[in-house]
């Protein structure tokens, strides 16, 4: 394997040609005579918002490391289904890797996995936010070289001062093959540890430099560290083998589960923690800032069967689904989730309201998340791809729908039209999350604020648009009341326009709508 290459992404195992706005106040209105629509016609298939990435990483001698960091990419492949890949190390001779486009199951083979022998790996699955240069070298892992060693490095998040990094490393001569703010921080690391020969001076500096929101793990030859952003956007826990046979860290508890790891703790904002044969060493790297823990990994992003902070992401759910049918009730036959998200908040809807619930909706779970694209007739069935009603269930009802929140309102209108084609008497929208006015800047995919409807529509329009006989949001004092925890502290960004980290200006420009202006709580 060639060495000292400071741009060097390739490996003896890595495929050589893969593949003014009106901010809602009333939460609970509904609709009378709405006075305008938006076009919604053009089916979008990820009309939520879709979080960047997931890690994993395994200290495990004796264990094969490629098969379980496998396993543990498909607990967590909800967060990222654009590539995949895993780099392996077996303490003795080199870092290798293995990563292409497409998901876990399309990337790995048995042969593959038996080829990529050794103790300690990490793994990543990437959602690439529709990057217009997405291709197998924007793939992760990425592997760099400091001095005569090989280095592995897989980050879920995103940068706020990428250029600045990346303009100042090429004034060094580092050469870069992609527009990742991962590939930034790989080289970053490499650059300073050169200069240090010291891996976590390397790491500890580079995050005083980095600004912005972002969970990492970093495999060397012999040791597996893992490393989260001080004010902690993004989730990632520790957990430990049966037996002490070794240690995980993985972006959701759910991850661990699926290896049989037992749950240890979270990384904290700003720690870096190392693992080799001299176990688990922690360092508090950068000073900790106000908590700022992404919200919507409750409300969404999350699976229902992780924790976090020590609060269950169902039982968070379930809450919100309660607390919205105390804020906005409605009179209705039966309560029905969109699935999967909202199926949680629907029971916990009809638990506090007495309105029965029942499973209206049929979620196909093998459409969507496919290389295979539609013909243009299928895609103009929209949501029919993904979900299906229950003719049965729904028909001549009034219904109560739950779902996690309402972004461009193409899904929302599509499904309630196809509702209502099944014979809903009346369809009454009620999210558990209010409404999204606000971009974001921090891992998840809402670029600009044109993309959302709620920035340019009343609730009333919005009802109006999609077709709603009400809409109503849960308060945003009611959220963060549901996902409340001795250790928590959200960003809620993009539902109040507070920002925990300001945003450079030519971002601003081009994300921004309208006169009213966001507030950057710089909490540093």
């Amino acid at each position: 394997m060639p060495r000292g290459q400071e741009a060097m992404l390739t490996n003896e195992y890595a495929n050589p040609t893969p593949p003014d706005l009106p901010v809602p106040s009333d939460h609970c209105t509904s609709p009378d005579i709405p006075t305008s629509t938006t076009d919604t016609e053009t089916y979008d298939i990820s009309d939520h918002p879709e979080e960047e990435c997931a890690i994993f990483g395994i200290y495990a001698p004796g264990e094969d490391a490629a098969r379980m960091t496998y396993f543990g990419l498909h607990a967590l492949q909800h967060r990222g289904q654009q590539a995949a890949g895993i780099a392996i190390s077996d303490g003795k001779e080199d870092v290798y890797a293995y990563k292409d486009k497409g998901l876990v199951n399309q990337v790995f083979s048995e042969s593959t996995l038996k080829s990529l022998e050794g103790h300690i790996a990490i793994g990543h699955t990437r959602y690439s936010a529709g990057s217009p240069g997405d291709s197998w070298e924007t793939a992760q892992p990425h592997l760099f070289a400091v001095g005569d060693e090989t280095i592995g490095l897989a980050n879920n998040g995103t940068f706020l001062n990428t250029d600045e990094v990346r303009a100042k490393l090429i004034e060094r001569g580092i050469e870069f093959r992609t527009e990742t703010a991962s590939e930034v921080a790989a080289k970053l690391i490499g650059n300073i540890t050169c200069e240090t020969n010291h891996m976590r001076e390397g790491i500890r500096e580079a995050m005083q430099l980095i600004n912005g929101a972002y969970c990492m793990v970093l495999l060397t030859q012999t040791s597996l560290y893992a490393f989260r952003d001080p004010s902690g956007f993004r989730p990632l826990c520790i957990g430990e083998l049966p037996e002490g046979r070794g240690w995980v860290v993985a972006s959701e508890s759910c991850g661990l589960d699926i290896v049989g790891a037992s749950f240890v703790r979270e990384v904290e904002p700003g720690e870096i923690i190392r693992i080799n044969e001299e176990g688990l060493i922690s360092e508090q790297a950068v000073p900790a800032r106000d908590r700022a823990f992404c919200i919507f990994e409750y409300v969404y992003i999350a699976r229902p069967d992780s924790t976090i902070d020590g609060l269950n992401v169902y039982d968070a759910r379930e809450r919100m689904g309660r607390r919205i049918a105390e804020e906005c009730p409605t009179e209705a036959d039966i309560v029905i989730g969109v699935p999967d998200s909202g199926v949680p908040s629907a029971v916990g809807y009809a638990r506090a309201s007495g309105i029965p619930y029942s499973d209206g909706i049929v979620k196909n779970r093998y459409v969507g998340r496919t290389f295979i694209q539609p013909t243009q007739a299928l895609r103009q069935l929209g949501v029919r791809l993904k979900l299906n009603p229950l003719t049965s269930i729904i028909k001549d009802k009034r219904l109560v729908v739950v779902d996690d929140s309402i972004v461009r309102g193409t899904t929302s209108k599509q499904l309630i039209q196809m509702l209502r084609d099944a014979g809903a008497k009346e369809v009454h929208m009620r999210i558990t999350s209010p409404p999204v006015v606000w971009p974001c800047f921090y891992g998840v995919d809402i670029k600009t604020q044109d993309q959302l409807i709620s920035a340019t529509h009343s609730i009333e329009q919005v009802a109006e648009a999609i077709g709603a006989d009400s809409l109503a949001y849960i308060s945003l004092e009611g959220l963060v009341d549901c996902c409340r925890t001795d250790r928590s502290g959200f960003c809620t960004a993009c539902f109040s326009g507070e920002y925990p980290l300001h945003v450079p200006e030519n971002i601003q420009q081009t994300s921004f709508c309208g006169s009213l202006k966001p507030c950057f709580r710089d909490n540093m």
